[in-house]
This record gives structure tokens, sequence and C-alpha cells, in this order.
């Protein structure tokens, strides 16, 4: 389920697993590392990496041509034999740049999870380049040095600062070598006007950047791209440098690239096949990056996006979340009341394990989705009381939050946005139907612990049992409770009539004597 089941939200981590993999489907190509885990140590066992150029099937209205998809599910096809009985939890799959751009991405990831049998989320630029940042960190000796990360992908760059594990600057341009391959080198030439004009486009892109990134500063740069290994590669080959990046290298290597020509000339330099199309272009990037940021010096790192999910994925198996941190980050942030939160949060989920066992619905899955729910579902009383719910759906939706995807960002505003008033089923309509009713039910959930807090005594009510089918509930309160709460009756009975226009018959009573 593509929207409310996403890798990051409801792929619980298995707490000892034998093998742990992750796939990265990037704008140009998908990577698969498989590794064991012993005593808290990654050992790789086997990585697989294919060319498929998702990026280069978006049309002029962003989106994906078949030929592309075909490309990206043979390739998947090929992955899934590889991860064939593996449990849900200990595999990550993440698209990044072409599946955050593709107007049909949605229908896409349902057939792809369909295909290899695990979640898909789709991340944001900013939550890549955390990725990113966490494999290359894992990858190289521990430095307490600020360092500087550059990956070139298909469609996007990241750019990060970081100290050890932690990031202090995260970014994602939107210039990729697929992309400016295609806007710069689309008919085969490499001129002098051409380089020029990619050079001088991935500058202007940059110079959002630059001040903020020379004041923070780094001691050391690191690349860790498939375009900037070939760059070192050819750089080496042809000793411009040695195993080492410069400006006074990336020259040289220019200075040939635009006197051969043509793309299909850059083999007598060094340059394999399967990246001679996109190689122009990602040193177009890689030299802009050099000239505005500074950089006097690079070294390549194979650590990138695929080692940081295996490690984020690791965290998660010893309760180090970062999506945790990002929670209570929020909670501080916005200054919500905490304890009520809690309150909510704690009979949210004594309600949805009932719930879901009568609604046959995966119930560990939707439960975390459900907790992060309650804990921000005030967050937009920090800009309003008047409808806040609406101003904390947009504050959630539109936010960077570190370890989430957009699915999972998408449904927790989503959550938000619902919990109390009126549901507007249109609410809805982004959702395939599969992915929809299981969220309305949370949603129930939610909204029934919400209403049965409203007087903030901050007790969680662990008491009320639940009886349920498809399309109705009876809530069941201890003899005598409603009778002494009369308010919390005139509420329940108030979202009565909320919920039947939603489809749902709700009755609520107390227990016999």
């Amino acid at each position: 389920m593509s929207s409310t089941t996403p890798a990051d939200a409801v792929s619980p981590a298995p707490s000892s697993p034998e093998l742990i993999a992750a796939i990265d489907m990037g704008s140009n190509s998908f990577h698969m590392v498989v590794a064991q885990l012993v005593h808290n140590e990654i050992r790789p066992l086997e990585k697989l990496g294919e060319k498929v150029q998702l990026a280069a099937g978006l049309d002029a209205r962003n989106f994906l041509d078949e030929a592309s998809q075909h490309r990206a599910l043979a390739c998947l096809e090929r992955f899934a034999q590889r991860i064939s009985g593996m449990p849900r939890g200990a595999v990550q799959i993440v698209g990044t740049n072409a599946l955050r751009v593709a107007k049909n991405a949605r229908a896409f990831i349902r057939r792809a999870e369909k295909l290899i049998g695990h979640p898909i989320s789709v991340i944001s630029g900013r939550e890549e380049a955390r990725l990113i940042y966490l494999g290359v960190a894992h990858s190289l000796s521990d430095d307490a040095d600020n360092r500087l990360v550059i990956d070139i992908g298909g469609g996007s760059t990241e750019f990060i600062i970081g100290q050890r594990f932690e990031t202090k600057e995260l970014e994602s341009l939107h210039m990729g070598c697929v992309s400016y391959r295609d806007r710069f080198f689309g008919d085969g030439k490499i001129t002098q006007l051409q380089f020029a004009r990619a050079f001088v486009e991935a500058s202007r892109e940059l110079l959002n950047i630059r001040n903020r990134y020379r004041s923070v500063g780094w001691h050391h740069c690191v690349g860790s791209s498939g375009s900037i290994k070939a760059i070192e590669q050819v750089l080496t080959h042809n000793q411009w440098g040695m195993h080492k990046i410069t400006p006074d290298g990336l020259v040289k290597l220019k200075d040939e690239v635009v006197r051969l020509g043509k793309i299909s000339q850059l083999t007598k330099l060094g340059v394999r096949k399967d990246r001679l199309s996109i190689f122009p272009a990602g040193l177009a990037i890689l030299m802009a990056a050099f000239d505005v940021l500074q950089i006097e010096e690079m070294e390549f790192c194979d650590g990138a996006l695929r080692e940081g999910l295996l490690y984020d994925m690791i965290g998660r198996i010893h309760h180090e979340d970062v999506r945790e941190r990002t929670i209570n980050s929020l909670q501080e942030r916005y200054h919500i009341d905490r304890e009520h939160a809690a309150a909510v949060e704690g009979t949210a989920v004594a309600l949805w394990k009932q719930l879901a066992e009568q609604w046959k619905l995966p119930n560990e899955e939707l439960t975390e989705l459900l907790r992060w729910a309650s804990r921000l579902h005030e967050v937009g009383l920090a800009i309003s009381h008047t409808q806040f719910h609406k101003h904390g759906a947009y504050l959630i939706r539109y936010s960077d939050l570190a370890g989430f995807s957009r699915q999972t960002q998408q449904s927790l505003a989503m959550l938000i946005r619902v919990h109390r008033r009126k549901i507007l089923d249109t609410v809805f309509d982004e959702y395939a139907l599969e992915d929809a009713d299981p969220l309305k039910q949370l949603a129930v959930a939610l909204r029934l612990a919400v209403v049965l807090q409203h007087s903030r005594n901050c007790e969680v009510l662990d008491s009320v049992k639940v009886k349920a089918n498809k399309r109705s509930l009876t809530l069941i309160f201890p003899k005598d409770w409603l009778q002494s709460r009369p308010l919390t009756s005139a509420d329940l009975e108030a979202e009565k009539g909320l919920l039947t226009k939603f489809g749902i018959d709700m009755e609520f009573r107390e227990e016999d004597s």
C-alpha cells in the first residue's frame, strides 16, 4: 500500500534480522545492497546496481512514460528474487527525485510494490541528503571536523555539512546529470557554449546556498555519487589527480571533454560506456560546485544513500529512531501540551487495538502513525485556534521532517486535518481505495480519543470497550461513567452525527449492571 504503509512509517524493524537490505530507486540508477547484521555491525554481502534512467522517462508534463516504467519494473523484478522471503521490516526501499516529480508516481509505485512485495517510500530531497550523509559518515573514519558531502544524482544534487554522524546543513538542489544532459547535451555534442550554459545554470542554483555553507565551513569535502566516482576515475586514469579531485584537474578534464566534442568520443578519456551520456552534465555540476563553494579538494567515498538506509534501519532496531526525535522537536518548537497529547495518544491506541482486531487491520503497522498524529494533533494552535486542524495539517505536510517519507507526511497531515469538525470525503480523494479505508478507520480512533480527552484531565481512558463491524461501532463505558460526565455525553452525541455523515454508525452506552 503506497500511501498508508510507506517503509518508514509502518515497516516495523525486526528485533534481530539475519539479513537486511536497502534499495535506492534513483533517477539515474537503481542500487541494492544486501547485508548481514552481526553484533550491531553491518557486513555487506552483495551490491547490485542497474542504470534505469527513470528521470529520462519524464515527459513535458512530468509523467513517466511506459518505457521507463518497464525498465524500472524489470530491474525491481531482478532485485525481488534476491530479497525473496525477507521479512517486511528487514527491507527498506526509497524513491528519489524522479518519483518526487512524476505526476503518475502513485500508480507506478503500486505496480512496483506489488511486484517486489515491500513498501516503497518517496523521500524528500532533504531526507535523501540526511540518509546520504549517514551512509558516508559510517564509511569514513571518525573525524571531529566538519565535512561537506556532495552527491550528484540523476535529477537532483545533495549538499550536506555534518560533523561525525550529525548533520548541520542539508540541501537538495534541482540539478542532476540526467536532467542536465537532456537540457544541455541532448544532441550528443559537447561545445564550449553548451558546457558554459550548464555550468552557469548550476552556478545559479548554488548561489542559493553559498553564503550559508561558506559561513558554516568544512575541513574535508567528500563526493559520494556515481558521477563523482566516474570523474575521479577518469582524472586518475589520465594522471590529472591521483584519487583526488582538484580544481586544476577538473579544468584539464573539461578542456579535453570540449576538445573531443562528442559524447561518443569520451571513451578515449577512460569514461565507461554506461556513463557516457551523463558524464559532461555531471562534470559541469561538479565544476560549478567547486567554483561557487570554493572547494579546494575532494575525495570519493563509496558510502551513499543505500548504506544510509541500512544504518537508519539499525537505529530503529535499537530504538534510536530519528523520527521520534523529529516528533519531539516539533512538540517543543510549537509548544504542544505534551501531557494532553500523551493522554490522547494512550486513549487512541487503546481504542485502536480493539478496532484493528475487529476490523481485521494490520494493527502494528498503523499504530505508529496514530501515535504520531496524536502527539501532533494540536500543532496548528501555534498559528491560530480558529481552524487549527487545517493549520496543523499544512505545517506537517510541507515541513522538512527528518526520517519521514512524503507518503507518511501526507498521511500524518491528513489525520491531523480530520481529527475534529466535519470530515470531507474529498480529503481522501488522492488515495487509492485500499489506502483510504485504513486511514479513515484510523481517523475514527483519533477523533474519539480527542473527544474523550476534551476535559483535558490527562488520564488515559483504557477502560472503554469497543464492539465494531465494518461500518458501525459501539462504545461501552463503565457503569455510571457517562452519567457523571454530561459534557462528554454531549460531545459523543455530536460526534455520532459527524461520523454518520462519514459512513460510520456509532452508538455509546454504559455497561449493564
